[in-house]
């Protein structure tokens, strides 16, 4: 009887890391834009918290280095973090929440 659960659960747990796999890959794929100053600064980072475009107005050239710095900063910022909660729920979703919440390291 030991024997069978044990099976049935390194199964399931097979069937949860090729899943997880599989969501990763996605994650690569997903795309995540944010803006700000008005559009004059926008980023695209993909599910995996990478920046995979930035795009800088030509009229923001004409703003005080400090201002674009903090417009970078602040695009980078929404879209890092929509990027990772995206992410966290689509791994939540797959694991059909037996992680309660719990967060995993690199994602």
């Amino acid at each position: 009887m030991f024997k069978g659960n044990m099976s049935k659960l390194l199964k399931q747990a097979k069937d949860m890391q090729e899943q997880i796999e599989q969501a990763q890959s996605q994650l690569a794929e997903l795309v995540i834009e944010a803006d700000s100053g008005g559009g004059m600064v926008s980023v695209k980072v993909n599910g995996k918290q990478e920046i995979i475009e930035l795009n800088i107005d030509s009229d923001a050239m004409s703003e005080d280095k400090e201002m674009l710095e903090d417009l970078i900063i602040s695009a980078l910022n929404k879209a890092l973090s929509k990027s990772k909660s995206d992410s966290q729920e689509k791994m939540n979703s797959i694991a059909g929440g037996m992680m309660g919440g719990m967060k995993i390291p690199g994602l």
